[in-house]
């Protein structure tokens, strides 16, 4: 089996004579190769998913043993997409028609509709749709180290938390890691922030810019056209090209928590379970947890458990909390996890650190 995201390699398949059986067509537009297509019948098992696809090129596709996996005109997302979202794309219609116009919100209540909590066909373009990004967010890391950083979402723009987690950030992606966070504000977006920028000075200059707006509360708006500006202007300071610094992977489950746009690619998901499971899993280098409410002690105890279920053989990642009297005393977590690793070959994974250059400097070694 072999997938073709794009038209240049499906030129080439064509060109190629080995048969099409077994090709995997992925979110391609069809349109100018149906000549090229209908006069094949070597495509017995090729899979076709989403795209633009004539009827007539379909019926003669099936006739030969091909799959047409179809789409539905009232998704709101591209269930089949190979790349990850970008934040632009999310933000469509933001300045036009407001937050609840724009294919984010739009998803959102989608995912909500109770109309369609029991649609076979629904059900089951969310699944593909998971998997999709999930294969596209692999694609993307490659073999890269990734270090996560977990944190509140309501940690304001303009406080010193909020400067140290984007310092955090960004000490973490000069390392050489790819930063990724749960995507969505607060902590996160300082995370993804400093990732995500090239230099301490257009770092600084980015603080200062996003304070005016300090949350997305009450009004997403602002909130997100003042970061909208602030990352375009990142971006072109950076340049084209170079390694992916910052990844977001947020999900629709949250629908109160827009997403972060400091991201060089936006992994969302529809369901919330495959999207912590996945990111735990990507945080090969380790995982940075800053204060946080339920769903930050939540990803704590994933981590924890694939860190104490791990095989002998294994690297273990780092799992470090930032905070001694927060994890301690406030949220104490930190002893439950000392009892669980005593004697364990993850005993000396665990760091418990009073500063965020603490943190960084783990990471350094």
């Amino acid at each position: 089996m072999h997938e073709i995201e794009d038209l240049t390699s499906l030129d080439a398949a064509l060109r190629s004579p080995r048969p099409l059986t077994g090709l995997r067509l992925q979110d391609l537009d069809l349109t100018d190769h149906e000549g090229a297509l209908l006069a094949r019948t070597d495509v017995e098992g090729l899979v076709v998913l989403g795209g633009r696809v004539g009827h007539e090129l379909a019926r003669h596709l099936r006739v030969h043993g091909a799959l047409v996996f179809p789409n539905d005109p009232q998704v709101p997302v591209n269930p089949y997409r190979s790349t990850l979202y970008q934040p632009h794309e999310l933000y469509a219609g933001l300045g036009e028609q407001g937050y609840e116009a724009t294919p984010d919100a739009r998803a959102y209540h989608w995912s909500r509709d109770g109309g369609l909590h029991h649609d076979a066909f629904v059900t089951l373009l969310r699944a593909i749709h998971d998997d999709s990004v999930s294969d596209a967010l692999t694609e993307v890391i490659g073999a890269s180290p990734v270090v996560g950083v977990m944190g509140g979402h309501a940690l304001a723009r303009g406080t010193d938390a909020y400067s140290g987690a984007a310092q955090l950030g960004h000490a973490l992606a000069q390392a050489g890691l790819i930063v990724a966070t749960g995507g969505g504000p607060g902590a996160m977006e300082a995370a993804n922030l400093g990732a995500f920028t090239a230099s301490a000075r257009s770092l600084d200059e980015a603080l200062t810019r996003l304070a005016g707006i300090p949350s997305f509360v009450p009004e997403i708006e602002p909130w997100a056209q003042v970061a909208l500006v602030v990352h375009d202007d990142l971006l072109a300071a950076r340049g084209d090209g170079g390694p992916v610094r910052s990844l977001g992977i947020p999900t629709w489950f949250f629908g109160h928590e827009p997403p972060n746009v400091f991201c060089d690619g936006i992994a969302k998901y529809f369901s919330n379970a495959i999207r912590e499971d996945g990111l735990l899993a990507r945080c090969d280098a380790g995982i940075v947890v800053l204060p946080g409410a339920a769903g930050t002690v939540q990803e704590v105890f994933q981590a924890m458990t694939r860190l104490y279920y791990a095989t002998p053989d294994a690297v273990l990642p780092l799992l470090v909390l930032v905070g001694r009297e927060y994890w301690t005393r406030t949220v104490p977590v930190w002893p439950a996890l000392q009892a669980l690793a005593a004697g364990r070959p993850m005993e000396d994974r665990l760091h418990l650190v009073d500063s965020l250059a603490d943190a960084a400097t783990l990471f350094a070694r």
